[in-house]
């Protein structure tokens, strides 16, 4: 996949259940408006040839300006570049909408005013009305509301592109979030997917000179899973399963009986949003970064799962102190021998045995045979992506860190080895942890011995543990509660 790494990257913060201020002048009274494929053509094209204009006018207008008049006309052109984006996105919902609150959470690697006003696409995301809401949860249920819950909130406490989630109580008490998907999503984003030339364009504007193709071949695998709400609650047993009882990490489960393909209905997480950690200490920053490293690693090296979405929208700061995981829409489940090749790049990396990791890198395809440097140059370009395990000592993820891994992912103009490199099947989902879980940890400046933790989770170390959070982890793997333990 040529300039795979650089473009999955972009997948990593796929959006899910984002926080959102209901907007007074939204107007939405009946169904989530569809545009049609030659609608969105249309309005695309628009918009390209908008653009196209605007900079050939603010470029002519630069060839004859002084350094700060041309800084400045830069300036005011990545903003109305922003603006525009963002407005043809925020009238539609589907995977064009979604391609931009993914884009959001990138906070290096585009123009400032385009990452901001992306972000408010994840703030302002309008939701349906509480009416058509409930409708559709009845509708897919099968069953007048009254008969399935007890009460159910008509306003949404989060929405999305492509669902919204809605407080309830159940007719035997138990507090739930019922996820629905808006009426009609599928078609729209089936629409979207249809029109790789549209996303394209779309992915084009956001980070000029990107090549997209083979994003947009990853937007249409992936976003089609997640709108079948079965095969997310199948994902979320199979992890509430492996993460019964754990002292720090919490997946509210599945309410069988109230969900269906577009409804999802699960425990209720009573806390706050995940970023509220970044307003508190740093002990307890450094703590849930410890957590999330964990879920992380654990769920990869033992349970052979990883759940896709690595970012805040997709973690909530529960009551008891426990981080609660949720939307499991996009989940890879491996088998134990293609785990097997990260624990071979992991194992030739600290050995630091350049020879043997060429080789293992060009057997596991994510090096192409043949790449015009030595064996040093290759073992030193990848070396970044294990910086936090190369030494058995604390380390502080930074912004910096994690930046670094971003721009040696995206910036092919100034790095040659990144063409000769290769995202196989196997690793795809997984170059999301090098941006969603990375950039999460530098932004909480978490400190630990990754390391030490990792001999941990790695099956053939399987090392005692390195720090309190290890301890309560080996006790819960030992009481046996957990499919951890069995």
């Amino acid at each position: 996949m040529r300039r795979g790494l650089r473009l999955l990257v972009l997948a990593a913060a796929a959006i899910a259940v984002v926080v959102v201020r209901r907007r007074g002048n939204s107007g939405a009274r009946g169904p989530i408006a569809h545009v049609n494929r030659s609608q969105r053509s249309v309005a695309m094209a628009g918009l390209a040839a908008r653009r196209a204009t605007d900079r050939s006018w603010t470029k002519a207008r630069q060839r004859m300006a002084s350094d700060e008049a041309r800084r400045r006309l830069q300036a005011d052109l990545e903003r109305r570049d922003a603006e525009d984006v963002v407005a043809a996105l925020g009238n539609m919902k589907g995977a064009m909408m979604k391609l931009g609150q993914m884009a959001s959470y990138l906070d290096e690697g585009m123009p400032e005013p385009m990452r901001e006003a992306l972000a408010g696409l994840r703030s302002d995301a309008p939701p349906m009305p509480g009416d058509l809401a409930l409708s559709e949860i009845e509708r897919s249920l099968g069953a007048p509301l009254h008969e399935l819950f007890r009460e159910i909130d008509p306003e949404p406490m989060a929405a999305a592109s492509i669902g919204q989630v809605h407080r309830g109580i159940t007719s035997d008490g138990r507090k739930v979030a019922v996820k629905v998907q808006y009426p009609g999503i599928a078609g729209a984003i089936a629409a979207d997917l249809d029109n790789s030339e549209a996303l394209a364009m779309m992915l084009a504007m956001i980070f000029p000179g990107l090549d997209p193709n083979e994003l947009v071949a990853e937007l249409r695998a992936r976003i089609t899973e997640e709108l079948d709400y079965r095969n997310e609650a199948a994902n979320v047993r199979a992890f509430v399963d492996y993460y019964r009882g754990h002292p720090h990490i919490w997946i509210p489960d599945v309410v069988d009986e109230l969900s269906s393909g577009d409804v999802l209905t699960t425990e209720l997480v009573e806390g706050t949003r995940f970023e509220d950690i970044y307003d508190r200490p740093q002990a307890e920053r450094d703590r849930v970064g410890e957590i999330l490293y964990r879920f992380v690693f654990r769920s990869l090296n033992r349970q052979y799962s990883f759940n896709g979405d690595p970012h805040p929208g997709n973690y909530l700061l529960a009551d008891d102190g426990r981080v609660a995981f949720i939307d499991f829409g996009l989940v890879k489940h491996f088998e134990e021998d293609e785990v097997e090749q990260f624990a071979r790049l992991i194992r030739a990396m600290l050995e630091r045995d350049a020879t043997e990791f060429r080789r293992t890198a060009e057997e596991v395809e994510v090096l192409r045979p043949g790449a015009p440097f030595t064996d040093q140059e290759i073992f030193d370009w990848f070396a970044a992506y294990y910086e936090l395990i190369l030494e058995d000592e604390p380390l502080t993820v930074t912004p910096e860190y994690s930046a670094r891994l971003l721009y040696k992912t995206f910036d092919a103009r100034t790095n040659a080895i990144l063409k000769h490199t290769n995202v196989p099947p196997t690793f795809a989902l997984i170059q999301r942890i090098n941006l969603g879980l990375f950039s999460l940890m530098g932004k909480l400046e978490a400190t630990a011995n990754w390391r030490a933790i990792s001999e941990e989770l790695w099956a053939w170390i399987d090392a005692p543990p390195s720090s309190p959070m290890g301890e309560d982890e080996a006790e819960w793997v030992a009481s046996g509660v957990s499919g951890a333990g069995r």
